[in-house]
């Protein structure tokens, strides 16, 4: 089964939307909220070289960023 991480804030709709979407295609997630845990707000910073946006995949070795829409943090 494929993994993946997604990057989430609480109240964020298209956080709800991407892990939504995962989930239909069977994809597993470890789910990272970044409201709950700032303490990885460093390394999604990384990952999306700055851009203080989310929901944040990480899929496969690739980084897609906002890939449908997104809310800013």
């Amino acid at each position: 089964m494929p993994r993946a991480t997604l990057y989430v804030q609480t109240g964020c709709p298209h956080c709800a939307a991407a892990r939504a979407e995962l989930a239909a295609r069977g994809v597993t997630c470890t789910e990272v909220n970044v409201t709950e845990h700032p303490e990885a707000v460093p390394e999604l910073l990384k990952l999306t070289k700055g851009e203080r946006v989310l929901p944040v995949i990480v899929e496969g070795g690739r980084v897609h960023v906002a890939p449908r829409g997104g809310a800013r943090f």
